[in-house]
């Protein structure tokens, strides 16, 4: 019972700060966006900041499946 409350606790917990992610990544991306759209280089950092937050983000949906797995196979073993 406990364990269910956790791994729903802590998916909630991932989903959030997933959108918080997202938002500081559509930062960056809107910078890249506008370097594309007048012809220049985008910059290093704006680059390195959506790439960070990208990979963090990709991690964090994993987890999530995997705790989504996890709650599936405890909803089965009742």
């Amino acid at each position: 019972m406990f364990e269910k409350l956790k791994l729903k606790r802590k998916i909630r917990k991932l989903k959030i700060q997933i959108e918080e992610l997202e938002k500081k990544r559509s930062r960056s991306q809107s910078a890249l966006v506008d370097s594309i759209l007048s012809n220049r280089m985008p910059e290093d950092q704006d680059v390195d900041y959506f790439n960070r937050y990208s990979e963090r983000i990709n991690a964090d949906r994993e987890r999530i499946r995997e705790l989504e797995k996890k709650l599936k196979e405890t909803k089965k073993g009742k």
